[in-house]
């Protein structure tokens, strides 16, 4: 076995790569120095197709989804142990399910089918087990398993199709892996998530012989190796506080404390495949030392994929808490492909530290609502700690302990791996725009590791946040952060390993990667605008010499001394180099071979997947940087990037791609709350600049800023407080000290500021006031509303008056009286102080509540109510324009920095604000020093002096100032000014925000400091704004050249208005400006699409352009850059709005849409009544169409007036044509219309078509010129006179009136009287069934059948909708499903009706006077309903979903067509889900008013409702339209009787005059009966029929011709369809399939023709006759008393599964292992003939209602026995015949061995026949015993084997055993040796044949000696006597 086989390790590989194989045909080459044949190069691709799948199971999803799992158990092979009762299970993710138990068998058949539901996220479920187990039922339960499989869940998912089908599982045992196989098991697995189809679990035809070898999925190397994963772990660091400090604090109170201990308790879990070992706890400790080995046992190579670290801390009381998860691919640390350059090797990792990522790291009390992220779920939002690790995988043995202690020469080892250099991270903050926090200064924090970390108090401060900034409305809607000149820098200090060697080879990989796809990119773009070829090429060739040259670059070594580098460091390496180099030696063999674009671009995008796989970094030790928006001190939201992608190289090939280069950056709320909560605004937009490089490195980022200064300062704030008749103060009681940080956390005098070492101060301290206190909260804003509360108060029982604070703003802090709020100036009042009646108040306008700290106002009066408020409101508005105010601006700033730069607040911890008001209480200005730094890479922490402090006071606020950290900031000189134009065209398929299905949209764009808004359009999801939106005076500092490199990004949100309540999102998309540093700039933008998104949901695009304009300065010399010439002129204007401009807006053309109404179907209630008078309006690009009004849809659901016509003016590029709208209203009572559907068709390209010339029209092109005018075919629509119409009737089927009276059964009998044809010819074995099976591949079936050469059908493996030429049936009209409302993701479906019709477009001459085309739609079917007759042909089901526990189903068919139904549910079939129906349901109906036809498959259930098991629907009216003719499929022949009968109602002569009569093709002309002219081509019946007919029904030749010319048009043939089930309650998963056909019949066109009889087929019951002659050579297990070996030989027989057993009687005492017996078995079976299986009918259990079913093969089991009558019977030897398939029996017991019978591996070998041919068969066979696992002869068994059916065994009758009747033939009782009885039944028997036998001598002997004795006695007794007589007488 061991050479075949696809082996586990490599074997997620579908059909694709034996594909890939056979690309290179030519010549083989031979080596000439060996002769062989030199394998093809090609072998590559396998890998390709693997490692393309495994990126399948990255980037899965968090959501949770619906899934099913089918598996399906058909059969085991070559179990090890003889006589063996096997049952198997199936665990999928801890749910199982099993088999029913097979008796006495090692090849047990199952064939059963479980499927388990799921609703989990993928890349959960992914990660789960899928384990096969087959137990022997006989054992206790402890040793029962005899072998089992195991993958996971992924390993299937791969696959394609995502299943296993009918693959066989070599199975081990799990604990003795080098014991070999188990035996075989073949099963179906496939994972089905939404939308996917479910793959056919039905046996392959050609599967007969069953190659097991060839589709085995085993282990690598037949078994699985034992092997041991060592994890090495020596160290963890930066582990979080994870515990609460109140015993801490206890300890303190009581003194009993010791020192300060860190607050959690780590130990660490390392798992894999569901087995997991932990460390020791280490109490206490946020850095331990673990120093542990920790070993997992695995089979190798293991299906499981994901290596887990796990660190928890452990707690006392509660649960573990989850610190981190750390998740690591196997497939990234080990390589199962290996090659001549380079080897495969086994997982192997570090040592090096691995990261943990979670949540953020301050501790709370509170439950973390980001727990989740601990777990690994979803993205980290922060650090929490590394670990350094080692694994190492060791085959051949397992684990003899799971922990032990690592030894001290390792630990020395690993010591030169965590050699730290200094790291510096530097980020520049150009900009923060969107801020959505704007209660609380904002402040920006940037860190590696836990370097930078401001709120965590274990770490040294370092300038790594921004100074706290209020945002500022920006006019609009948005907020940012004002810094204009000053840009905040930060600076990050950290110390980690040197893994540049790593980290620059990814960013290498990473960078050819990003250059691969932009070429491609650009390839794809050139294919799309359909370039020429030879540009294309250059293209191509163009982006193959680029990739040559980059993988032709040298990857990064490590520098000894520098670089401490291991072995799978050196393992990637080779790995990664080998990869390039197979490309570059690819890239320049598809450089000359490449013939054609699409398939290089094939092969390129293979590559660029190998790049993908080879471009990751297991050992990646260096923290992410996280960029953290916080407020106040909370953190609200965060942006992660990949350390390696900021990281700086000398080597210009290895810096990250974004290294020092501005980049825009959309911040993230942490965890999935975001996506739950459906938050849709930004947290905030950045524009930053990032660095990270080794410390004395950081010249090159100063380097970098050429375009502003970078400067440190040194910073504090002074902090007074107001004291009544004293003033500002410093003395009073602050509650922070005098001089402190921005926080007022610690102490910073002034005085006690020095310079590090290596800076000096330049110039003195200088106030600094914070930008952001320069603008007002009205800054920004044109009208602002002013607000205060009025407050009162009372105590119990007195009345209300003023409370202590009688003034106060919204959050309840003191202000001024209403009337002494100042007016601004430039503002003006709009109105007088009004009361806010607008909320919940009382009339008056109070809210009442209990405390005013405690809020809960209500607008009722209670007696308990001591606090009441109400609120004023005065509105005021902005006279000034903005450049006034920004003039004023500057004047304020001028103003305030003259005043000393205080900023005033009532209280420290709330906003500060600039001009000081009357409630404020405290102050604060801050103080900045400048530094220069003397000495390169010098740390610039202050080392502050602090004299005379008490030693009692807390010693932590000493130490956080003892390290204050500077500011940094990059100052601009001067900004430069830009105009930015967004030309906003159109949008299409928006989503829906109002319940009508519409919405009201508008857009809102956001481009830096300033934001604007387009006009609402109202009720559209297509709005056509053609709006140009001007944004003036921007302000960007920087080169404008560096800003035409890297232009800031235009952020487009678009909502939908609501008059109540707040705007809904609906969605959002970024786009980038062209920038034209020089206004005369020839270039224009051009409109694109850009895709809006919301969330996860796609929500539909939007087609706008965007340029940005340098603004010239006019005083700008010649030379610079702002010399340019004047702006371009403004767009016209409409109104107060600007267009978009000529040269951008689309160029149009005079187009015309004919659109066919033909009418709605399905109409959903709208307002809880029917939609019933129905009008369609169409709208395209502002133009509108309304249909006439339907009189009752129940009635006709189609329109009158079908034809609507559009003659508009549209964009002539199909890229800017607007959609296609269609709203439905309903014409109520009182003139209401409400709109009750809307579809929006995107695009009308596939409409398109040329205009009809006039003349073509009449032109006769011929058949194959098929429909002109997209008119249709089909027997149905023929509008003729009417005489002529009489004729026709006469004309067509001659069945005729007299039909109603005769019974459908004697059709055949009419059709011969009428027509005078020859007999039919009946062939019993032929039915229906032979012609599907011959048709589906079952040939062993249907033999005869095929023989016969007679007619097959097309079965199509979907349904009859997706096979090609039908196009869904849309030829004639589309169907367009209607939505409605809201498109919730919670609700099911939001279809409410459908619209039936087509649209057909083409250009019109510009010129109006000019000739019109003709219409497209002419010739339409009459729009009246028509009655028909459908019949419904029910074949089978596949593959239900279970309904009952059993894992079985009852199904029944339940048809439902308009308000008729039927329901078979009598004729239920019971425990089955893949049941055989055989069903023809017949019914009438009108279309097109009922014309959905839907079949429900049921499950029975005697006590509870039946439930459905799945369902689908047909729509018959496209059935009936469509001109490929779906009604009734062809037939291939004109037969008059037999399977293959005519049935349709009308003949092929008369469907094709039909046909040319509707198409407008001349003929059919027919010359006598043989050849026809049709167009003009003529068909002669001789070229379709060189031989006779095979069938003797054929009818008459002119008929048989017709058919052939109608099988030459697209018309539907005879055919079955195979329709997919689905279930409302699970919608989107398939439930299994249904087999199926439907006919047609118009009643117009006359009664239609015998049905097709698909009765199920019927078993025949035989009786099989087995006489057991004898037996020889039996292995003798005993021996008797006497010693001998002997055995008690009996024969033991059952056909299997019937399992009823018959025994002969004993022989007795066989001392040769012969047996003799002349005994008769009797076997009756029912076995269907045509297909080769018997038909078992049994009740699972004694309570079961109903017989199950199964088809089995035919296997007769013979076993011999010893028979013991104290103990068990011994099992001697078995053999089990399948009377299909036999071996011949030897003549002679002497040539009869095991070799005769057919094994796995000798199954060709060996001569079989069948029972049912040959009737009757006598010899030996051999028995065998196979408990060790191979097969040993234990006997031979003579028998003869005779098969009757029941009449013969009626007629020739036979008895059981020796029974009467005892003939046919006569059993003589078996003349057996005298030695064959039961001894202790016959003692004399017992006596003579045993015993005297045996010991005869020893009883004569016994007897003589006797004898002699006695003699001798006698002599001695009587010779005294005698010899004295004798003396006496002488």
């Amino acid at each position: 076995m061991a050479g075949k086989g696809q082996v586990l390790g490599e074997s997620l590989l579908g059909e694709e790569e034996e594909e890939e194989e056979e690309v290179d045909p030519g010549p083989p080459q031979i080596d000439p120095a060996t002769g062989q044949v030199i394998p093809r190069p090609k072998k590559k691709k396998r890998r390709v197709n693997k490692m393309g799948r495994r990126k399948l199971l990255e980037n899965l999803s968090n959501k949770p989804t619906d899934f099913q799992i089918r598996v399906k158990v058909l059969e085991a092979r070559q179990l090890q142990g003889g006589n063996i009762q096997p049952v198997a299970k199936v665990t999928v993710a801890n749910q199982t399910k099993q088999t029913r138990v097979k008796k006495s068998t090692n090849s047990p058949s199952w064939n059963e089918a479980f499927f388990f539901n799921f609703k989990k996220s993928p890349a959960d479920l992914m990660d789960e087990l899928v384990e096969f187990k087959v137990f022997n039922s006989k054992k206790l339960r402890s040793d029962s398993l005899i072998g089992s499989f195991k993958c996971d869940v992924g390993m299937v998912y791969l696959e394609p199709r995502h299943s296993f089908l009918h693959k066989w599982l070599l199975l081990s045992d799990p604990e003795d892996t080098m014991s070999g196989a188990k035996g075989y098991l073949k099963v179906c697995v496939c994972v089905i998530g939404p939308g996917d189809e479910a793959p056919s679990f039905k046996p392959v035809a050609s599967e007969e012989s069953d190659d097991i070898e060839s589709n085995l999925l085993r282990p690598a190397g037949v078994q699985l190796q034992p092997a041991t994963f060592t994890l090495k772990l020596y160290r963890a660091e930066d582990i979080p506080r994870m515990d609460s400090a109140f015993m801490q604090g206890v300890k303190k109170v009581f003194g009993i404390g010791e020192e300060q201990k860190e607050l959690v308790d780590p130990y660490f879990v390392f798992s894999f495949a569901g087995k997991e070992v932990q460390s020791k706890i280490m109490y206490n400790n946020d850095h331990p030392d673990w120093n542990q080995i920790l070993k997992i046992g695995i089979q190798f190579p293991s299906m499981c994929e994901r290596l887990k670290f796990i660190v928890r801390d452990w707690d006392r009381v509660t649960d573990d808490d989850t610190i981190g998860t750390n998740i690591l691919a196997t497939s990234l640390i080990s390589s199962s492909a290996g090659s001549d350059q380079f080897d495969s090797f086994l997982p192997t990792f570090g040592p090096s530290f691995v990261n943990f990522y979670g949540s953020t790291r301050e501790y709370s009390d509170l439950p973390d609502e980001y727990d989740d992220l601990n777990l690994g779920k979803g993205e980290g939002v922060a650090y929490r700690g590394r670990a350094l690790v080692e694994i190492q995988t060791t085959l051949g043995e397992l684990p003899e302990v799971p922990v032990e202690d690592i030894n001290n020469d390792d630990i020395l080892r690993v010591q030169k791996f965590m050699r730290r250099r200094k790291y510096k991270l530097h980020a520049a903050f150009l900009n923060a725009t969107m801020v959505s926090a704007i209660d609380a200064p904002v402040e920006f924090e940037v860190s590696i590791g836990n370097y930078g970390n401001k709120l965590d108090e274990n770490t040294a401060p370092c300038p790594s946040t921004t100074q706290p900034t209020n945002a500022v409305f920006d006019g609009c809607h948005y907020y940012f952060l004002p810094w204009s000149g000053t840009k905040p820098c930060v600076v990050v200090e950290s110390s980690w390993e040197d893994i540049s060697f790593r980290l620059e080879g990814l960013n290498l990989l990473l960078k050819i990667i990003d250059t691969l796809e932009a070429n491609i990119e650009q390839v794809r773009i050139g294919i799309k605008a359909k370039l020429p070829t030879p540009e294309l090429a250059q293209l191509l060739i163009s982006l193959l010499d680029q990739l040559e040259q980059d993988c032709r670059k040298k990857l990064p070594e490590p520098t000894p001394g520098r670089h401490v580098s291991n072995e799978l460091d050196r393992l990637t390496r080779d790995y990664r180099e080998f990869e390039l180099e197979t490309i570059a030696n690819n890239v320049i063999k598809l450089k000359t071979s490449a013939t054609d674009v699409l398939e290089a671009m094939a092969e390129v995008e293979n590559y660029l997947q190998i790049l993908k796989n080879i471009a990751k970094e297991p050992q990646n030790s260096m923290p992410d940087v996280v960029i953290w928006m916080i407020s106040g001190d909370k953190r609200l939201a965060y942006y992660r990037i990949p350390a390696n992608e900021v990281l700086w190289s000398q080597n210009p090939d290895y810096i990250g791609r974004l290294c020092g280069r501005l980049q825009t950056l959309q911040l993230k709320f942490p965890g999935l709350k975001a996506e739950k909560e459906k938050v849709s605004e930004v947290p905030a937009m950045l524009r930053t600049k990032i660095w990270l490089g080794l410390a004395n490195e950081d010249d090159a980022w100063h380097r970098m800023q050429t375009e502003g200064e970078l400067a440190v300062y040194a910073e504090t704030y002074e902090n007074q407080c107001n004291i009544p008749v004293v003033g500002w103060t410093k003395k009073g009681p602050l509650g922070r000290p005098k001089w402190s940080d921005s926080q007022g956390k610690c102490s910073l005098p002034r005085e006690s500021f020095e310079p590090p070492p290596g800076w000096r101060w330049e110039g003195d301290w200088y106030v600094s006031p914070e930008l952001s206190m320069l603008f007002d909260k009205d800054a920004g804003h044109k009208t602002y509303m002013e607000e205060c509360y009025e407050m009162h108060s009372r105590l119990p029982g007195t009345s209300w008056g003023p409370a202590t604070r009688p003034w106060t703003d919204v959050k309840g802090d003191e202000m001024a009286p209403k009337d002494s709020v100042d007016l601004p100036p430039g503002w003006v009042w709009e109105d007088v102080w009004q009361i806010d009646l607008s909320r919940a108040v009382d009339e008056e306008g109070w809210e009442y509540c209990v405390e005013s700290t405690m809020g809960g106002y209500g607008p009722v009066e209670k007696r308990y109510h001591l606090c009441r408020r109400r609120r004023w409101v005065r509105t005021r508005k902005l006279v000034e324009d903005a450049k006034q105010k920004k003039h004023k601006l500057i004047q304020e700033k001028k103003i305030e920095e003259a005043a000393e730069g205080w900023e005033y607040a009532p209280l420290f911890n709330l906003k500060f604000h600039a001009t000081e008001r009357t409630m404020d209480m405290v102050r604060r200005r801050r103080w900045h020093r400048k530094m220069i730094c003397e000495k390169k890479g010098a740390d610039c922490y202050f080392a502050m002096k602090f004299e005379g402090k008490k030693k009692d006071e807390d010693d932590k606020e000493d130490f956080n100032a003892a390290y204050a950290a500077p500011r940094m900031f990059l100052t601009f000189k001067k900004p430069f000014k830009y105009q930015m134009r967004a030309y906003i065209y159109q949008a299409r398929d928006l989503l829906a925000g109002d319940e009508t299905g519409l919405s009201d949209p508008y857009a809102r764009l956001s481009f830096l400091t300033q934001s604007s808004v387009t006009e609402k359009k109202e009720k559209s999801l297509c709005p056509t704004w053609d709006q140009t939106l001007i944004f003036e005076e921007l302000e960007i500092y920087g080169d404008p050249r560096a800003i035409e490199e890297n232009p800031p990004e235009v952020m487009i949100e678009l909502f939908d208005y609501d008059k109540f309540g707040s705007n809904e999102f609906l969605g959002r998309t970024k786009a980038v400006p062209m920038v034209k540093l020089d206004p005369a700039d020839a270039r224009m933008p051009v409109l694109q699409w850009y895709p809006i998104s919301r969330g996860q949901e796609d929500g539909g695009e939007l087609l706008a352009a965007f340029e940005l304009f340098l603004v010239p300065d006019k005083n700008a010399s010649m030379e610079s850059l702002l010399a340019g010439s004047d702006l371009p002129f403004l767009p016209p204007k409409k109104g107060d709005l600007f267009l978009v401009p000529n040269g951008i807006r689309p160029v149009m053309q005079r187009t015309a849409i004919e659109v066919l109404c033909w009418g709605v179907r399905n109409m959903q209630k709208f307002q809880l009544s029917a939609v019933t008078s129905p009008s369609i309006e169409f709208e395209c690009g502002g133009h509108v169409q309304e249909s006439n009004v339907i009189k009752s849809t129940k009635k006709n659901p189609n329109f009158t007036e079908n034809i609507l016509f559009f003659d508009v003016m549209l964009p002539r590029e199909e890229l800017y044509m607007p959609p296609m709208n269609i709203r439905v209203r309903d014409h109520r009572q009182f003139g209401r219309k409400p709109t009750v559907g809307i579809h929006v068709l995107k695009s009308l390209e596939e409409f398109r078509c040329d205009p009809v010339q006039a003349e073509l029209a009449e032109d006769d092109d011929g058949v194959q010129g098929g429909l002109v005018n997209g008119g249709r075919g089909g027997e149905h629509v023929i509008d003729m006179p009417a005489e002529e119409r009489k004729v026709e009737r006469k004309s067509g089927p001659q069945i005729g009136q007299p039909l109603k009276s005769f019974p459908q059964l004697e059709l055949p009998a009419l059709f011969r009287g009428k027509q005078e044809e020859p007999d039919p010819v009946v062939d019993e074995e032929i039915d229906w069934w032979s012609k599907y099976y011959a048709s589906t591949g079952q040939t062993h079936k249907c033999k005869k059948y095929i023989e016969k050469g007679q007619d097959k059908i097309e079965v199509y493996q979907t349904h009859l909708e997706d096979v090609d030429f039908t196009n869904g049936f849309s030829d004639f009209c589309s169907t367009f499903e209607l939505q409605r409302g809201k498109d919730e993701e919670d609700e099911e479906s939001s279809v409410v009706g459908e619209f039936k019709g087509g649209f057909k477009v083409y250009p019109l001459p510009p010129d109006p006077n000019d000739e019109m085309p003709s219409k497209v739609f002419t010739n339409l079917p009459s729009s009246t309903p028509e009655e028909c007759i459908v019949r419904v042909y029910v074949i089978c089901g596949i593959d239900f979903q279970p309904n009952d526990t059993s894992g079985l189903a009852d199904p029944y068919i339940e048809i439902i067509l308009g308000n008729k139904k039927i329901s078979d549910r009598d004729n239920y079939k019971p425990n089955t889900i893949d049941p055989v129906f055989g069903q023809m349901f017949e019914l009438t109906t009108m279309l097109p008013v009922q014309k959905d036809l839907t079949i429900r498959i049921k499950d029975y259930d005697i006590i509870s409702s039946d439930d459905v098991i799945g369902e689908t629907t047909i729509d018959l009216e496209n059935r009936y339209l469509s001109k490929v003719r779906a009604t009734c499929g062809l037939q291939k022949s004109y037969c008059i009787a037999g399977v293959n009968q005519w049935r349709d109602c009308i003949k092929p002569r008369q469907i094709l005059e039909n046909y040319c009569k509707q198409n407008h093709v001349s003929g059919p002309h027919f010359y006598g009966n043989n050849s026809v002219k049709v167009g003009k081509k003529i068909h002669n019946l001789a070229d379709y029929e060189p031989n006779k007919p095979v069938d003797p029904n054929v009818g008459p030749a002119d008929e048989r011709l017709a058919l052939h010319v109608l099988h030459t048009l697209p018309m539907v043939k005879e055919h079955v369809e195979t329709r997919p089930l689905f279930n409302p309650i699970q919608p989107g998963i398939e439930q299994g399939k249904i087999q199926m056909w439907v006919d047609i019949f118009p009643k117009s066109l006359g009664p239609p023709g015998p049905p097709f009889n698909i009765e199920a087929r019927k078993a025949k019951d035989y009786v099989l006759r087995i006489i057991i002659w004898n037996t020889v050579d039996v292995v003798l297990d005993e021996e008797s008393i006497t010693g001998e070996k002997m055995s008690d030989i009996y024969v033991k027989g059952w056909v299997s599964g019937i399992d009823e057993k018959q025994k002969t009687d004993v022989h007795y005492r066989s001392l040769d292992g012969e047996g003799n017996f002349n005994w008769r078995f009797i076997f009756p079976f029912s076995y269907v003939p045509a297909e080769q299986v018997m038909e078992v009918r049994k009740k699972e259990h004694f309570w079961s209602l109903d017989e199950t079913v199964q088809h089995l093969q035919p296997n007769i089991v013979i076993q011999v026995w010893d028979n013991d009558k104290f103990s068990m019977d011994d099992f001697l030897g078995t053999v089990s015949l399948n009377l299909n398939a036999m071996p011949m029996p030897a003549k002679k017991a002497s040539s009869c061995k095991v070799s005769m019978l057919p094994d796995i591996t000798t199954g060709s070998e060996v001569k079989l026949v069948s029972l049912f041919e040959q009737k009757r068969l006598r010899g030996f066979w051999p028995v065998y015993n196979d408990d060790t696992g191979t097969r040993t002869l234990t006997g031979k068994v003579e028998m003869e084997m005779e098969l009757v059916s029941v009449e013969e065994a009626e007629e020739r009758p036979a008895g059981q055993g020796q029974e009467e009747p005892n003939m046919n033939p006569k059993l003589d009782p078996p003349k057996r040796p005298e030695t064959s009885f039961l001894w202790f039944t016959s003692p004399w028997k017992t006596l003579r044949y045993i015993i005297w036998r045996n010991y005869k001598w020893y009883f004569i002997g016994f007897l003589v000696l006797l004898l002699i004795l006695l003699l001798v006695f006698l002599f001695l007794y009587s010779f005294p006597g005698e010899v004295s007589q004798w003396i006496v007488n002488g």
